[in-house]
């Protein structure tokens, strides 16, 4: 199983964690585990490259683990009010595509926020 943690602060998404594999099929099989690796990267190129703002981003393959943060989504850490909301919904447009899939791949993944003031 997927298990997918989003980052929110002050009500802004700001990076998420997934950790393990789809396990609906065997690697290189799972679709799932493809469109959850797509989806990940288009967030991470999309944040980064058109939006031209820093993320973060740390892939453990060994844990199957990537963990994605992008300060530019927190009034705190970016100035600009508009990039913040683009940021933060970039995350929160990934957010709500992983439930839709969540409901009909439950024994495959799961999804949920964190409200973690520490985080970061």
């Amino acid at each position: 199983m997927t298990r997918i943690t989003f980052y929110r602060r002050e009500g802004n998404l700001y990076g998420f964690e997934e950790v393990g594999h789809a396990g609906m099929a065997d690697a290189g099989d799972d679709v799932l585990c493809a469109a959850l690796s797509a989806m990940t990267m288009l967030v991470v190129n999309t944040i980064e490259v058109s939006f031209e703002t820093d993320v973060q981003y740390l892939i453990d393959d060994e844990k199957a683990k990537i963990t994605v943060t992008a300060l530019g989504a927190l009034p705190d850490y970016a100035e600009d009010e508009k990039m913040q909301y683009a940021v933060s919904g970039v995350f929160k447009g990934y957010y709500n595509q992983l439930t839709d899939l969540a409901e009909e791949y439950y024994d495959y993944l799961s999804v949920e926020i964190k409200d973690d003031e520490d985080v970061v």
